[in-house]
């Protein structure tokens, strides 16, 4: 059963790639297949301002062998990169632009004194989050060095792959569990994935705060769970008094969910909805090998999703 429509997903990290087959709904995927690849130690390293695979032929090699497995028709894929790779922020603009690319000078020249990067040597882009009466914009703009991202392109390119969407992970990570999360206008989604920590905050149903953070390891410490997170809402508290969600998300691997759970909500104060991961997709045949092997493609599914 591969249709035309289906679309590939894929999560690189430092340790491996992870791909997805899906079909289905933008809203319900459907699995179809699945398979990963391990890294050897050293074939890539996460920097903001240099290539980050040190290893290209060992690159190439696991990714096309990962993703000939999957035996799909189609070459374009969905590409979830680790947000260390770059920088995400969100700003307010005062001026109104007339076109994308006006607005990504504006950005630029607004920038270019708070971010770690030569301004003319990066990709960015951007969506205009809300627009106020007065004229003024919120906007979230993301920014990765061109070395960085043009290696990963040409690599995947080189392994068989077109990259057609580029995405860092914890926006994969909300895409897939959004269906759920947009019922409620305002509110907070705290994730644990591959060793980040991803806190975002919605107010009438934009997103008014972004925080990831590299807390490394596979089990999350949640002495520091607690303590970002924390952290992270005392900031957005202060900078937006008197604003509250009224509902909280969160998600990590099912073995740590309990605690996550009562992690989150020491922090927070508000008792948060664990998203599981098996709700959101339909599995024919358990192709994912059961709820604790689907809670690491989250993100591989929701860069898949963007294709459908």
């Amino acid at each position: 059963m591969f249709f035309s429509h289906n679309a590939v997903g894929m999560e690189i990290t430092s340790q491996g790639v992870k791909m997805a087959l899906v079909g289905g709904k933008k809203s319900r995927p459907q699995l179809l297949a699945q398979q990963s690849a391990e890294f050897p130690p050293g074939t890539l390293k996460l920097v903001h301002r240099e290539p980050n695979i040190l290893e290209p032929a060992l690159f190439v090699k696991q990714v096309r062998e990962a993703y000939l497995k999957l035996l799909n028709r189609t070459n374009l894929v969905s590409v979830s990169l680790p947000d260390a790779c770059g920088r995400v922020t969100l700003i307010e603009l005062e001026t109104r632009f007339k076109s994308h690319e006006e607005g990504r000078d504006l950005i630029r020249w607004k920038l270019k004194k708070s971010l770690p990067f030569d301004m003319s040597d990066i990709h960015l882009d951007y969506q205009v989050l809300r627009e106020k009466e007065n004229g003024e914009m919120s906007v979230l703009v993301a920014v990765i060095a061109r070395q960085v991202v043009t290696q990963y392109e040409n690599l995947l390119i080189e392994a068989g792959i077109q990259p057609n969407r580029i995405d860092f992970t914890s926006f994969n990570l909300y895409r897939f569990f959004s269906p759920r999360i947009e019922m409620c206008d305002n509110s907070l989604f705290v994730a644990y994935h591959e060793g980040v920590l991803s806190v975002l905050v919605f107010y009438g149903g934009v997103l008014e705060f972004y925080r990831a953070k590299e807390l490394s390891g596979h089990s999350p410490d949640m002495n520091r769970v607690f303590m970002e997170t924390n952290s992270s809402l005392v900031f957005y508290r202060d900078k937006n008094p008197g604003r509250e969600f009224r509902e909280s998300f969160c998600f990590s691997p099912r073995e740590h969910a309990d605690m996550f759970r009562t992690v989150v909500a020491e922090a927070c104060g508000v008792e948060p909805f664990m998203l599981m991961s098996d709700t959101f997709v339909d599995i024919p045949g358990n192709t994912a090998g059961g709820g604790a092997a689907l809670d690491s493609l989250v993100a591989v599914l929701g860069a898949a999703t963007r294709n459908l």
